[in-house]
């Protein structure tokens, strides 16, 4: 039987079950109308949560640092690859976050996979909440580590099975603000378990970083939670910051053992140059236009209230931009989706592996380059769709 046939045959069953995914063509800048396939949307399904990704300042320091630097970065960091421009970026970071040192990253997935597998090892347990994003199980796959799963969020969970590993070498693994289920972790509880249970704790910022805490300095700052009570911070530049890649935060022992033993940035080509002076410049801009985070939460409480008075269903502790519609069946997800396409509303329909089996939604995300007339049309759409289909 030739490769083909055999893939064929996995491609039939993923159709079979709603699960197949395609791509969308789009010819627009990223924003809150986008154009796919000819045709105009209004994009509820973007992690440009701040509206930076076109922002004209973050266009001209990435163009500066291109006709300087050029293309690519040409290298390793090791090797050729890190600039002044790098250094300046994570200098900045690490002054931002609190954290003594920070170390960049091509992706937030090379992030997660690299740094837990070069610090947990086959003899960590390693607990997980169980709703944590891919790119931290792979990771702790790779680490060869013990790996618990406690229930989302559930803080007894956790500390039972703490409690059933004692000693040193126990880490815990959350996200802060959950990518699918739009809920924040309870960290200052969880690091409180960490701390009576001699763990230590890693989280992932990607949703929190630019949006929580004091100027956006993310959801470990919210809670005022040191480098020490969180020795591993990780975040991403594709959300709230409106670039992409990724870094590590933590102390100096942290970075040095990563750099040494990080495969994923020992053997990657480091990000381009221009990209790291766009992602400084957008660091700066969420610092000081802290009416983008105004005007977003706005969007989200009015959301919110207009979705309850109109007997929409949203997730009690959603108080993000991540605002899902649990559906449940894949191919209801995969219906109403449509439906809300040919009124023109973009809304994703997540649905397992991405999901667990049963947990198939409508992921709604709100930016604050939406406008309120927009966000009523959503809310139209929604009430529509939903309650003929």
């Amino acid at each position: 039987m030739s490769l083909d046939v055999q893939l064929q045959a996995g491609l039939k069953r993923q159709r079979d079950r709603s699960l197949y995914r395609t791509r969308q063509i789009r010819t627009t800048p990223q924003g809150a109308e986008i154009i796919i396939d000819d045709k105009k949307y209004l994009n509820f399904c973007s992690n440009d949560y701040l509206g930076l990704t076109t922002h004209s300042e973050i266009k001209k320091a990435a163009n500066v640092a291109l006709k300087k630097y050029g293309m690519g970065s040409g290298g390793s960091a090791l090797i050729t690859g890190y600039t002044d421009v790098h250094q300046q970026l994570e200098e900045a970071l690490a002054e931002f976050t609190d954290r003594s040192r920070v170390m960049l990253f091509t992706s937030g997935f090379a992030a997660n996979t690299g740094t837990i597998s070069a610090i947990i090892g086959r003899k960590n347990h390693l607990f997980m909440d169980r709703l944590c994003h891919a790119s931290l199980i792979d990771g702790a796959r790779l680490s060869g580590a013990k790996i618990r799963r406690f229930q989302h969020l559930n803080i007894s969970h956790l500390g039972e099975l703490l409690d059933q590993q004692h000693g040193d070498g126990n880490w815990v693994v959350t996200e802060s603000l959950f990518s699918m289920d739009g809920d924040v972790a309870p960290l200052r509880k969880i690091y409180e378990q960490c701390n009576d249970h001699s763990a230590s704790l890693y989280v992932d910022d990607a949703h929190g970083f630019g949006l929580l805490g004091k100027g956006g300095a993310g959801g470990v700052s919210s809670f005022g939670l040191t480098q020490e009570e969180v020795p591993v911070l990780v975040a991403t530049f594709g959300k709230a910051l409106g670039v992409s890649g990724a870094f590590v935060a933590g102390s100096e022992t942290l970075i040095e053992t990563l750099i040494q033993r990080c495969r994923t940035y020992v053997y990657s080509t480091a990000m381009p140059t221009h990209q790291a002076a766009a992602i400084l410049k957008s660091l700066e801009l969420v610092r000081a236009e802290s009416w983008r985070r105004e005007k977003l939460f706005e969007l989200i409480s009015r959301f919110r209230e207009e979705a309850a008075r109109r007997g929409i269903p949203l997730n009690d502790r959603a108080t993000g931009p991540i605002q899902p519609i649990l559906i449940g069946d894949a191919e209801r997800a995969v219906r109403v989706s449509q439906v809300l396409k040919d009124k023109g509303l973009l809304i994703t329909a997540i649905r397992p592996p991405t999901v667990p089996q049963g947990g198939s939604r409508l992921r709604i995300t709100l930016s604050a380059c939406h406008t309120f007339e927009q966000l009523d049309d959503l809310l139209a759409g929604l009430a529509q769709s939903l309650e003929h289909d």
